[in-house]
């Protein structure tokens, strides 16, 4: 067998073996017998030192074991002082403690079967040990100490490696029975070992000039009586006390050895209660196993089929992601392109206004002409005078001076029920209904008084006539129209800018920054032009005002009329022979100020029909967008003339109107149509309201009016705002 063997780990069953008789041992009533055996030890627990020390108990059996040492650390032999039998058959001990003779009450010592390569010398202090069985071990020598056992009975050396007996083995008296194997003996010889234990005994005590006397002859110590001191050696002992000591041990050991055939059956009775548990957990453990098998097989199949749902789920994902991104980049590359066409248009259109501007002596005679006609203008005949319709001029001018009240009231109402539409909404619409009750009852009652009010107050007459004419004036119009453009498209780049941040897409970043920059340099430059015009038409007003005689009556009623009678410019091309159609055409591209052009060379729409861009470049139109996109306009009006010729009107057909128009306000981009409509982008501060103010320099449009008064730097770009611009979106 080897030396050496690994601590395993004791079976549930030896677990369970070793708890129930730890906990019999502890029980009260319990014998004085110890019993931990086939408990699969390593090495004999801390507990059983213990319990041996408070129950003085008597009788420790640990055999069929895995114990390579009797004494584990931390632990002390004192704890078995009480110990008269220790049982440590069929371990793997390789050797006892060298203390071992500190168990002075120790009787019987069984180390059959185990690795004992030889015995400590402190063995000849066990004063008291009767039976020694060293079978079955590996032992070379017994030490000469084992002459000191005064008391020892019984001793079995066989299945050892042992040739020599010591001399000193004479001096034990009280030995019965010597177990050794006689074949393999050289001292005493093999002859002498074969005649038994007298014969060696005999043998022993004349090598050691001792007499022989017969164990008989000499009294034992009694099991129960602890401590008494052993007789001295003499020929002479009473044997009948012997014979009565012997009988009480035998008595003893036969009670002894019926307690053991009835713990016996109490432990096979315990077994088989243990191995009928054992079996009804195996039979749950199987049924527990078969249930965790289905639940195990059922996850495995959902798991699979969500991870394959999952797998789907994100395929799809991933391609409407790309589509995104796809559309996405297309949209901006629309936007670049049609961003590049209208800052083209414009740089070409103003580089071509200033050009005329100077070169021009057309626009320079017709400035003079404009001149002179104000000069008529100003002054006011006495038919004129007379003419006067006083009370329509007043009501005009009360309709106007009311339709800017009304729109003024509409935006304050505007206004207030967006910056209180979640705290006020019901009184907000209350304070609206009442303000917009006056304003009826203001018309319906007031009308009369207003009219007088009109035509006495020189002042309130002035300011109608400045409204009107600021609403008439066609390069006024045409900024605002280019204004409107511009917000347009920024709240349009805004908003790619912010789905493209969440798309998390850094693709033409810096393009769309060089056009949100280009747009609010050139809408800095419209607001300009948009004052620059006000200015002109104030001083025109003020020029009005300073040639008009000192106590002409009814001067501001006189100039409000000849303005309200004054027809557009597109009427009069209309009523000189343009075909009303090609009129609306140019309105609608927002190129009425090429309408004295394609009058005077007298171009109709049979007459585009053949013309090509580079025509249109040598009559005066310069915008490469605008040339293409007249030309296309006009070919889908001819064809759709050809399919239904009702619609094409006679040539020189004069439209008359019955009264005074206005042109559109209404103005849409020389540049191709925007593919994308402009959604209603919400504030990225508070988002709840809808994004209103333009943020310059840098062009942004991503806050309302309330968040961003406090602001100074735009929330998107972190630029300092230099100037704030209010967008009104028309219901």
């Amino acid at each position: 067998m080897p030396l050496f063997f690994r601590k395993r780990k004791p079976s549930e069953e030896a677990r369970k073996r070793l708890e129930y008789q730890m906990c019999l041992a502890k029980e009260a009533g319990a014998d004085d017998i110890l019993d931990i055996s086939k408990c699969e030890l390593s090495e004999i627990p801390f507990g059983a030192f213990a319990t041996c020390k408070v129950l003085q108990k008597k009788v420790l059996i640990v055999h069929t074991n895995h114990l390579t040492s009797l004494l584990p650390k931390s632990c002390s032999l004192l704890s078995l002082a009480t110990i008269k039998v220790l049982d440590l058959h069929d371990n793997q001990l390789t050797a006892l403690p060298d203390d071992l003779g500190q168990l002075t009450a120790l009787q019987v010592l069984n180390v059959e079967r185990n690795q004992l390569m030889q015995l400590p010398r402190s063995i000849g202090n066990l004063t008291q040990l009767q039976t020694l069985n060293v079978k079955d071990n590996k032992l070379k020598e017994l030490p000469d100490t084992v002459g000191e056992l005064r008391s020892l009975r019984t001793l079995n050396i066989s299945g050892n490696e042992i040739q020599r007996l010591p001399q000193m083995l004479a001096h034990v008296r009280t030995l019965e029975m010597l177990s050794l194997d006689a074949s393999a003996m050289v001292y005493p010889p093999r002859e002498v070992c074969g005649a038994g234990t007298a014969a060696i005994l005999q043998f022993l005590c004349k090598e050691s000039g001792l007499e022989y006397y017969p164990p008989s002859q000499y009294l034992l110590p009694i099991l129960e009586q602890d401590g008494i001191e052993n007789s001295r050696d003499s020929p002479d002992g009473p044997t009948d006390r012997f014979s009565r000591e012997e009988l009480e041990w035998q008595n003893r050991f036969s009670d002894y050895e019926k307690r053991k055939e009835q713990k016996m059956l109490e432990k096979l009775e315990f077994e088989r209660r243990l191995e009928l548990g054992q079996r009804e957990h195996t039979q749950l453990l199987q049924q527990s196993s078969s249930q965790k098998d289905e639940i195990l097989q059922t996850v495995k199949e959902e798991q699979s089929r969500l991870e394959q749902g999952l797998s789907e789920h994100q395929r799809h994902l991933n391609a409407e992601r790309q589509r995104l991104q796809e559309q996405l980049k297309q949209t901006e590359q629309n936007i670049s392109s049609r961003i590049q066409k209208l800052l083209q248009d414009n740089q070409r259109t103003f580089y071509d206004f200033l050009h005329r501007q100077k070169k021009s002596s057309e626009i320079l005679k017709s400035l003079e002409n404009e001149r002179i006609r104000m000069e008529q203008l100003m002054s006011i005949t006495q038919e004129e005078t007379e003419s006067l319709r006083r009370r329509d001029v007043a009501s005009a001018m009360q309709q106007m001076l009311t339709e800017s009240c009304k729109n003024r009231l509409i935006q304050m109402a505007y206004e207030s029920q967006r910056q209180n539409l979640v705290q006020q909404a019901c009184s907000s619409m209350a304070e609206m209904d009442e303000r917009f009750q006056q304003i009826l009852s203001w018309q319906q009652m007031d009308q009369n008084k207003a009219i007088s009010q009109i035509l006495q107050e020189s002042a309130m007459q002035k300011a109608a006539f400045e409204a009107l004419q600021v609403k008439k004036d066609l390069m006024h119009r045409q900024i605002r129209s280019q204004i409107k453009l511009i917000e347009t498209e920024l709240l349009q780049l805004t908003q790619l800018e912010l789905k493209r941040k969440s798309l998390d897409t850094e693709s033409l970043q810096e393009m769309i920054s060089e056009q949100r920059w280009a747009l609010s340099s050139l809408l800095q430059q419209l607001l300009k032009e948009k004052q620059q015009r006000e200015e002109e038409l104030r001083e025109i007003l003020t020029e009005l005002e300073a040639k008009s005689e000192t106590r002409q009556e009814n001067y501001w009623l006189i100039q409000y009329q000849r303005l309200l009678n004054q027809k557009p410019l597109s009427l009069k091309l209309q009523e000189e022979g343009m075909e009303r159609q090609l009129v609306a055409l140019l309105e609608e591209l927002s190129a009425e100020h090429y309408l004295p052009i394609f009058a005077h060379h007298r171009l109709s729409l049979d007459l585009l029909s053949q013309m090509s861009p580079g025509d249109l470049a040598k009559v005066g139109v310069s915008e490469a967008g605008l040339q293409h996109e007249i030309l296309r306009r006009v070919q889908e009006l001819l064809d759709a003339a050809r399919i239904q010729p009702e619609l094409k009107p006679p040539m020189g057909e004069v439209v008359t109107p019955t009264a005074p128009q206005e042109p559109p306000e209404s103005v849409r981009p020389s540049a191709p149509p925007a593919e994308l409509e402009v959604q209603a982008s919400e504030c990225v501060v508070c988002l709840e309201r809808e994004a209103q103010m333009i943020f310059l320099n840098c062009g942004h449009v991503c806050c309302c009016q309330q968040c961003c008064q406090p602001l100074r730097t735009c929330p998107l770009c972190r630029q300092d705002i230099a100037q704030r611009l209010r967008i009104y979106h028309s219901s």
